[in-house]
């Protein structure tokens, strides 16, 4: 099962500069209960903006440069080769960034969705591809108002592929 998981905004937007726009703390808890135990897929300028290893998961970075190395870490060069370093896995999660979602989107390799939608409109420098309606179901959808830890109205949205 290859799951997309990201956190985006009502116009799509992901993040700028390589960083986050907002911080909500039920997302972060839940991408790590969600998680844990899994390989997670990501490029490289991702990896760098997390900045280490995430605990208890497997991460492969995605990366063109045929030198990079990061103690912790597997390595591949292009997106198929890091699904080919997991295909034993069960549950494999690909957490971005902009150019990995639309290849994995382009290329019709995840088989879910997990999002986490902030109801709020952000100026951003990436941007999450459009959910294509007819090709991906809602399944399940959880709303939640902002309190004092979390700035934002969100959702948790799962869909899987129709």
């Amino acid at each position: 099962m290859i799951t997309v998981i990201a956190a985006i905004a009502e116009n799509n937007a992901l993040g700028k500069n390589n960083d986050l726009i907002w911080h909500l703390p039920a997302d972060l808890k839940r991408f790590k209960t969600v998680t844990t135990g899994n390989y997670i897929l990501m490029g490289r300028n991702t990896f760098e903006s997390i900045g280490k290893p995430l605990p208890n998961r497997t991460t492969i970075i995605i990366t063109r440069n045929k030198n990079y190395l990061k103690d912790g870490c597997l390595i591949a060069h292009s997106l198929e080769e890091a699904l080919e370093m997991a295909k034993e896995q069960e549950q494999i999660f690909i957490i971005g960034g902009a150019q990995i979602y639309k290849e994995t989107l382009a290329k019709d390799l995840a088989d879910q969705l997990d999002i986490t939608l902030v109801h709020k409109e952000f100026d951003a420098d990436v941007y999450f591809p459009i959910i294509d309606k007819k090709l991906w179901k809602e399944t399940k959808r959880e709303d939640f108002k902002a309190d004092d830890k979390n700035k934002y109205d969100y959702s948790f949205i799962s869909y899987q592929k129709s």
